[in-house]
C-alpha cells in the first residue's frame, strides 16, 4: 500500500486510490477509517497530475511569456519540492527512520499522510492560479483567441499578497518575483535599446500601430495596475525615442554608437521584488533623463521646441493678427469670385451647385496668395521674418470631413464638437502641420488636433468681426453719398428739386438702417469684447507664463519678484554684483525678452534645460488648460456662439445685398439704366425684411450667449480646478496657488490663474437693449 500511495502521489496511477474509478472493489481491503485517509492522499494526487499537465501546457503554448514564466515557476519550485518530498518519505521509511516506522518495521498511515498535509492548501492554491490562466484562454464569441494576459496575471498574484497563510505567501512572492522578472526583461528591451520583445509582444504593453514603423502606443488593458500612467508614458517615451534616435543615426554620423542605454542596466538589476511603484518610477525617471542628457539634447534642443512653439503661437492661437485678417480676406475673395464666375455662366451651362463647391486646390492657393500678402506687408527691404518662412513650409489649409473617420483621442473628444471650421469656406477647413522629424518627440497629433479646433473657433470670431467693421467702408450705404449738388446748380428750381429727391432718399434709407446700424455696433461690441477676452487675458496671459517656464524653468511670481532689480534693495544689489556679476546680468535679462540661456533660481542652483518627455507633459497641461479657459468644453456656449457668427454673416451679406439694390435703383432713376428682368422695388422690401428677421435672431442670440456666460459664472465647474490625469502631471487647485505649487515637483510647469468669467461679463454690459423688441422705429440713438 505505501508503494500505491507514493506512486500515486509522485503522478502515476493507482486502483487502490482509484478504485471508484477502475471499478475495482476494495472494501475488504481497505477499512473505512483507512479510506478516509486515502481520500485526502488521493485528492493531492489528483491535483499533482492536473498541474503537471497543465502546467507543460501553458509553458508549451501559451502565447503570453510572463504566463509560462510563472508555470514554469509552479513546475520549477513547487511541482519539484512536492517529488522531493515524496523522495525524501520514501528514503525515511526505508532508513527506517523513527519519525515515520514504528515497532516491528509497521509503518502507520496516519503518519505518512500527515507528511503531507501541508501541501494539500498550496496544491489548492497552485491549481486554483493554473485554473485562472486556463479560464482566461479561450476563444470568444467571434472566433478570437482571448488569453490571459501578463498584466491580469501579475495583478492577480499582487492581489493574493494580502493572505493570512504565510506558505500561500511565500509561494506568491516567489510566483510574483518569475512574473515581474520576465515583465522586466520585455521593458528593458524596449527602455534599453527600442526593440519590442520578438516573443509575446502582443502581450506587451506598447503595441506598434498598424501600418507604421515609427509610432507605437501604449495600451493600458495590458499594463500591471502597479505601474503609473506617467511611468507608462516616460518608458513610451524612451522607446520611442531610441527608435527615432536608431532611424536617425542612420544619416547622422555623430548620432552612431548611442543608441542603446545599456549602461543603464545597473540600475534596473537593483530593483527588489515585488516591484514597487514608487521606486519603479524614479527608476524609469533616471533612464528618461540620462537619455535627455546624453543623446537628445543633441537631437531636440530647447530652442527647436521654443521655436516650434512660438509658431503655433503666431499662426494657430492668431499671436500675429495680420495672418488671421489676410486669411480670411482671400478667402472671401475665393468664395466671391467662384459666385462671380457663375453668375457669368449661361443659364443653361449651370450644373446646380457644382460651379460655387469648393475645392482642395483653391483652399491651397487662398493659404498661398496670404503668404504673399504677409510677404508684401514687410516691405522691400524688411528683414527676413524666420518665422513667416517657417510657417511658410509647415502649415497647410485644407478640406476634411465634417465627421472624421479617424478616432479622436480623449482629450480632443472633450472639446465641443462645434463646427467652426465650417465658416471660413462654408465647408469644412482646417489649418493644420506637417511637424518634422525631432519636435514629433514631443508633439503629436492630438496636440495638432486640438491646436486646430482652437484656431477655428479664434479665427472664426475673428473674421466675424472684420466682416461687420468692413461695412462702414461702404460709404454710401452709411453716409449722404454723393451729396446734393452744390451751388450754382443746387440753387436753382431744377438743383432744388434734385437736392430734395436726393435728401428724401437719404432719409429713408436711413431709417430702414437704423435698425440694422444698431445690431451691427451692438455685434461688434459683443465680438471685440469676447475676443479681447479670449485672445489678451486668456492666450496670452498663458502663453506668457508657458513661454517663460520654457526659458527659465519656472513661473513662479514670487522667484520673479525676488529676482527683478527693481525690487532689489541697494545693499542687496552691492552684493549680487560682488558675488556674482552674471547672476545680476542674468536678471537683468528678464526686463527685456526672455533669453535662451539658464537662470539662476533663488536658491542659487542652475536651472536644467527640459527633456522632452517632460515639455510633452507640461505641453499637455497648457493645451488642456487653454481649451478650458477658452471655453471649448462648454457646448452651451459654443453652440450659442456659432448661431451668432453665422446670423452676422448673413446679416453683412443681407446688407451688402441691400446695397446692390439701392445702386441699382439710383442708375435707374438717375442714369435711366433699366434691368427689365429684375424688380428692384420688390427685392428691396423683401431683403429690408430679411435684415430685420436676421437683426432680431442676432440680438436673441447674443443675449442668450451672454445668458449662458452668466450662468457659468456662478457654476463650479468654471474654476478649472486640475487633478491627476493620465499623463502624469499633478494636479493644481485653482482656488490656491500655494496648494497647486506644492503638490508638483520642484520646477514642473504651473498654468498660470488667468481670464474669469466676471471680467468678461463686467464688460458685456448692454444696457436696455435686450429688451427691445427688435422693431425698426423703436429703436433710439443712446440703446447701445
Amino acid at each position: 500500500m505505501l508503494h500505491e500511495i507514493l506512486l500515486s502521489l509522485s503522478g502515476h496511477p493507482s486502483p487502490l486510490l482509484r478504485a471508484d474509478r477502475t471499478g475495482i472493489d476494495t472494501s475488504s481491503v481497505i477499512s473505512p477509517p483507512e479510506r478516509e485517509l486515502l481520500a485526502s492522499v488521493a485528492h493531492l494526487s489528483d491535483l499533482h497530475v492536473k498541474l503537471i499537465n497543465s502546467t507543460a501546457q501553458i509553458s508549451s503554448s501559451h502565447p503570453s511569456a510572463i504566463c509560462r514564466a510563472v508555470t514554469t515557476a509552479v513546475d520549477s519550485i513547487y511541482l519539484a519540492a512536492f517529488q522531493r518530498k515524496i523522495l525524501e518519505v520514501e528514503d525515511s521509511i526505508l532508513r527506517k527512520d523513527a519519525g515515520l516506522v514504528g515497532a516491528y518495521n509497521t509503518v502507520p498511515l496516519t503518519a505518512v499522510v500527515g507528511e503531507f498535509s501541508g501541501w494539500v492548501r498550496r496544491m489548492e492554491w497552485l491549481w486554483a492560479l493554473v485554473q485562472f490562466i486556463k479560464e482566461k484562454t479561450r476563444r470568444g464569441k467571434d472566433d478570437e483567441d482571448l488569453y490571459c494576459t501578463g498584466a491580469q496575471l501579475i495583478d492577480r498574484l499582487r492581489g493574493e499578497l494580502q493572505t493570512g497563510y504565510v506558505d500561500i505567501e511565500e509561494a506568491v512572492r516567489n510566483l510574483v518575483q518569475a512574473a515581474e522578472i520576465a515583465w522586466l526583461k520585455q521593458v528593458s528591451a524596449w527602455i534599453l535599446y527600442g526593440r519590442l520583445p520578438t516573443f509575446g509582444g502582443d502581450d506587451f504593453f506598447i503595441q506598434r500601430i498598424e501600418d507604421s514603423d515609427e509610432d507605437f502606443i501604449s495600451v493600458p488593458e495590458l499594463l500591471p495596475s502597479f505601474v503609473a500612467p506617467s511611468t507608462a508614458t516616460s518608458m513610451l517615451f524612451i522607446g520611442k525615442s531610441l527608435n527615432r534616435i536608431r532611424a536617425k543615426s542612420a544619416l547622422d554620423t555623430n548620432l552612431r554608437g548611442i543608441d542603446h542605454l545599456s549602461s543603464q542596466l545597473k540600475e534596473l538589476s537593483r530593483l527588489t521584488y515585488p516591484l514597487d511603484p514608487a521606486t519603479f518610477f524614479r527608476t524609469i525617471t533616471g533612464i528618461r533623463l540620462h537619455l535627455s542628457k546624453t543623446i537628445l539634447q543633441k537631437l531636440l534642443p530647447v530652442s527647436k521646441a521654443v521655436e516650434i512653439l512660438q509658431l503655433l503661437r503666431d499662426f494657430f492661437l492668431l499671436g500675429r493678427g495680420e495672418f488671421a485678417m489676410a486669411l480670411s480676406q482671400q478667402a472671401d475673395e475665393a468664395i466671391r469670385s467662384r459666385w462671380q464666375r457663375a453668375d457669368n455662366l449661361a443659364y443653361e451651362k449651370r450644373d446646380a451647385l457644382a460651379t460655387v463647391t469648393v475645392k482642395e486646390g483653391e483652399v491651397a492657393a487662398v493659404l498661398s496668395r496670404t503668404w504673399a500678402v504677409l510677404g508684401s506687408m514687410q516691405g522691400q527691404h524688411a528683414e527676413e521674418d524666420e518665422g513667416l518662412e517657417l510657417a511658410r513650409d509647415l502649415l497647410q489649409l485644407t478640406l476634411t470631413r465634417s465627421k472624421s473617420t479617424t478616432p479622436l483621442k480623449p482629450s480632443v473628444r472633450a472639446l465641443a464638437p462645434t463646427p467652426f471650421q465650417n465658416l471660413l469656406f462654408s465647408v469644412p477647413a482646417i489649418l493644420t502641420l506637417n511637424i518634422p522629424s525631432p519636435l514629433d518627440l514631443f508633439l503629436n497629433a492630438t496636440d495638432l488636433q486640438t491646436y486646430t479646433v482652437i484656431n477655428s473657433y479664434l479665427l472664426s470670431i475673428r473674421r466675424a468681426h472684420l466682416h461687420l467693421t468692413d461695412l462702414w467702408k461702404i460709404t454710401s450705404i452709411r453716409r449722404h453719398h454723393p451729396p446734393p449738388p452744390g451751388p450754382p446748380y443746387g440753387s436753382t428750381k431744377n438743383g432744388q428739386a434734385k437736392v430734395r429727391l436726393l435728401r428724401e432718399r437719404h432719409i429713408g434709407r436711413s431709417n430702414a438702417m437704423r435698425l440694422a446700424w444698431v445690431t451691427c455696433s451692438a455685434a461688434i461690441f459683443f465680438l471685440a469684447e469676447t475676443e479681447g477676452y479670449l485672445q489678451t487675458e486668456v492666450v496670452s496671459g498663458l502663453w506668457e507664463g508657458f513661454q517663460k517656464w520654457l526659458l527659465t524653468g519656472s513661473d513662479d511670481p514670487r522667484q520673479n519678484e525676488q529676482q527683478h532689480p527693481a525690487k532689489l534693495s541697494a545693499a542687496s544689489e552691492h552684493t549680487v554684483e560682488e558675488d556674482d556679476v552674471w547672476l545680476a546680468a542674468s536678471s537683468s535679462d528678464l526686463d527685456g525678452q526672455p533669453s535662451l540661456r539658464h537662470h539662476k533660481e533663488s536658491e542659487g542652483s542652475q536651472s536644467e534645460p527640459h527633456d522632452p518627455e517632460t515639455l510633452a507633459a507640461a505641453h499637455r497641461i497648457y493645451l488642456r488648460t487653454l481649451t478650458r479657459r477658452l471655453l471649448l468644453t462648454n457646448k452651451a456656449f459654443t453652440d450659442p456662439l456659432y448661431e451668432v457668427l453665422v446670423d452676422v454673416d448673413h446679416l453683412v451679406a443681407l446688407i451688402r445685398r441691400l446695397h446692390g439694390i439701392w445702386t441699382s435703383m439710383d442708375l435707374e432713376a438717375d442714369m435711366g439704366v433699366i434691368d427689365a428682368f429684375v424688380d428692384l422695388e420688390r427685392e428691396e422690401v423683401d431683403v429690408q425684411r430679411s435684415i430685420k428677421k436676421v437683426a432680431e435672431k442676432v440680438r436673441l442670440g447674443i443675449e442668450q450667449v451672454v445668458g449662458v456666460l452668466r450662468a457659468m459664472e456662478g457654476s463650479p465647474f468654471t474654476n478649472d480646478d486640475f487633478a491627476f490625469d493620465e499623463d502624469g502631471g499633478a494636479a493644481a487647485e485653482e482656488d490656491d496657488d500655494d496648494i497647486g505649487a506644492g503638490l508638483r515637483q520642484s520646477g514642473h510647469y504651473v498654468p498660470r490663474r488667468v481670464g474669469g468669467i466676471d471680467r468678461l461679463l463686467v464688460k458685456l454690459d448692454f444696457g436696455a437693449w435686450f429688451d427691445k423688441s427688435g422693431s425698426g422705429n423703436g429703436v433710439d440713438d443712446d440703446d447701445l
